[in-house]
């Protein structure tokens, strides 16, 4: 399975115009890739779709927009995306009463030693191959453990093959102190089928990435401290930006004066859109908290946004 690129990975904006449907998309994808070991552990396998969307949450998150911290982060997950003939997971150890978490944490040091896949083996052989979950060496320590995980699985070219032809498949824990196994549900081994042969789902794919691009826009009009933009998507109300015309600034660090030019711009956009369109929606938008941008959205409302605001 390829690694991620840097180009793989949307900007901040981009991401943000899409993220509704593609978060929707790895929800649906990840359900088949979540398995529960007994009531406190999970795995969720992940591939090259689960890994993107991990990073394209942790750059909207933090708020990265430098390409080489971008980079950084795609280098760091990157490790998540399985090998040729591998299974990569991420571990959850789950206890939801908070003062047991400790002692259950401590109970199960050692599991690094006692997760393993079992694959039937050949037709003319009796019993079945185990195949040891080997645990990222970076996160073991001999004292303690966290609560998650990241660690794989390696298959022969041979269990691999059997695998996709549709062998059954038991994820087994056997800790002293933590003995349970679940066997794969066929979705489940299909989805890893896909991993076992290098493929993933493309789920950013270019109708989306299409979606993802800025609508077009035209300057209405630029004073010294404020510009004013329509933006223009088919099939979509009409929209003005009213935004400072400068270097992005933060509602907390904008002058009374800006402000004060915002406001007016604002309600004279707003007055002129109402008598245009017959209705006229303003929203203060400020990018889920990103420092350095601020800015009025002003838009029509469809008949029927406008009958339930009625």
């Amino acid at each position: 399975m390829k690694p991620l690129r840097l180009d793989d990975i949307l900007d901040i904006d981009a991401y943000e115009r899409i993220r509704d449907a593609y978060r929707a998309r790895v929800i649906e994808h990840k359900k088949a890739r979540r398995v529960a070991v007994g009531p406190q552990v999970g795995l969720t396998f992940e591939d090259r779709e689960t890994v993107r969307y991990q990073i394209q949450e942790m750059t909207r998150v933090e708020r990265i927009r430098d390409p080489a911290k971008v980079q950084v982060e795609v280098d760091v997950y990157n490790d998540l995306v399985p090998a040729e003939n591998e299974l990569s997971a991420t571990l959850f150890i789950e206890i939801p009463e908070l003062g047991e978490i400790q002692p259950a944490l401590d109970r199960l040091i050692g599991i690094d030693e006692h997760v393993s896949l079992e694959l039937p083996r050949e037709v003319r052989e009796q019993g079945s191959e185990r195949i040891q979950a080997r645990f990222d060496a970076r996160q073991m320590e001999e004292d303690r453990i966290s609560a998650v995980h990241y660690v794989r699985f390696a298959l022969s070219p041979a269990q691999s093959e059997r695998w996709r032809a549709g062998s059954e498949v038991v994820l087994r824990i056997d800790h002293p102190h933590y003995a349970h196994e679940t066997i794969l549900e066929p979705p489940t081994r299909a989805s890893l089928a896909r991993d076992l042969a290098g493929e993933t789902p493309v789920l950013l794919d270019p109708d989306l990435r299409e979606r993802a691009r800025p609508a077009p826009s035209e300057t209405l009009l630029e004073t010294g401290r404020v510009r004013v933009r329509r933006v223009s998507a088919a099939g979509s109300p009409e929209r003005i930006v009213v935004e400072p015309s400068g270097p992005r600034v933060s509602l907390a660090a904008a002058e009374p004066e800006l402000l004060a030019e915002l406001i007016q711009v604002v309600q004279a956009q707003a007055n002129a859109m109402q008598a245009r369109a017959g209705s006229a929606r303003v929203r203060l938008d400020l990018q889920a908290g990103e420092p350095g941008r601020l800015a009025f959205e002003i838009s029509a409302l469809s008949a029927s946004t406008s009958a339930r605001a009625r």
